[in-house]
């Protein structure tokens, strides 16, 4: 594989078994000269599993722009540096954004190395509709969270949450109140001996009676769209209105996303006034 200079390497790292690292991961840290990364004592587990020594700086939210400098000045000098973080795929609800930024306004090359995330392993394992929205850590507050959630209720599509563990209830309190009707995957220790999945329907979750520890990856179900009673001369005049400047399969599209009723249904009411208009 060929390395470029004065190149920023993403490097995705294990959320759990170490052997889930990637050949092309572990061969960009053997050539780095630098690896940026969350808590270096958690890092050189990896390293020394992998046989690694390199030069580790301490890169974290905290830490973040007092390294941006010195991480720059390192890639000006022709260095190859990647940036890692504690598990999964950095910048997702990591740190890395900022040098990230800097590197395009300096058009520095970026190069990702993809990799485990838990976003993805946990939806892999849902079996719930692939179209969803990763939000990352929710509030800790519940005002904050109530405004959160209750914009986030009305997408139909999938969603996955970061929560802390020992939280749990709090936040299965509030996805009963702006979820209902949806179900639920709770996702512990991906990957690891004590893996564990917890599925249900929100409505009738129970809450945790015993405290558990760590993070959870949190999915919600897509939204399960009922047909709810409509004007059909109401729907045939806006359907009307529409074909005059959009395409019919457009009108479907803006019917069912406005007004949230069966596809079917709309599609068969614009295909019928396009008929009618043929017959005139």
């Amino acid at each position: 594989m060929k390395l470029f200079t004065s190149s920023l390497y993403i490097v995705s790292t294990p959320i759990g078994n170490l052997d889930d690292i990637t050949l092309r991961a572990i061969e960009v840290l053997k050539k780095s000269d630098v690896i940026l990364c969350e808590d270096t004592r958690h890092s050189l587990k990896l390293l020394n599993h992998l046989k690694i020594k390199k030069k580790l700086i301490s890169y974290h939210k905290f830490s973040e722009k007092k390294e941006l400098e010195k991480a720059i000045k390192y890639l000006n000098e022709g260095k190859i540096l990647s940036l890692i973080c504690d598990a999964g795929t950095p910048t997702l609800s990591d740190p890395g954004r900022v040098i990230i930024e800097t590197c395009i306004e300096k058009n520095i090359k970026i190069v990702p190395i993809p990799g485990v995330s838990s976003i993805t392993a946990s939806m892999s394992v849902s079996g719930f509709k692939d179209q969803f929205l990763f939000f990352g850590f929710l509030p800790k507050t519940e005002e904050k969270l109530d405004k959160t959630l209750s914009s986030l209720c009305h997408l139909s599509f999938s969603q996955v949450f970061f929560v802390p563990a020992i939280k749990i209830n709090f936040y299965l309190k509030k996805f009963k109140k702006f979820f209902s009707g949806r179900k639920i995957l709770i996702a512990k220790e991906l990957t690891k001996l004590h893996e564990f999945f917890y599925r249900d329907e929100i409505d009738k979750i129970i809450m945790f009676k015993t405290p558990i520890k760590g993070e959870l990856t949190i999915v919600i179900s897509e939204k399960n769209i009922k047909d709810k009673t409509f004007d059909e001369m109401k729907m045939i005049n806006k359907a009307k209105l529409y074909l005059k400047k959009y395409s019919l399969k457009d009108v479907v599209e803006l019917l069912f996303e406005t007004e949230k009723i069966n596809k079917k249904k709309i599609y068969q009411i614009c295909l019928n006034i396009k008929k009618n208009e043929k017959n005139y």
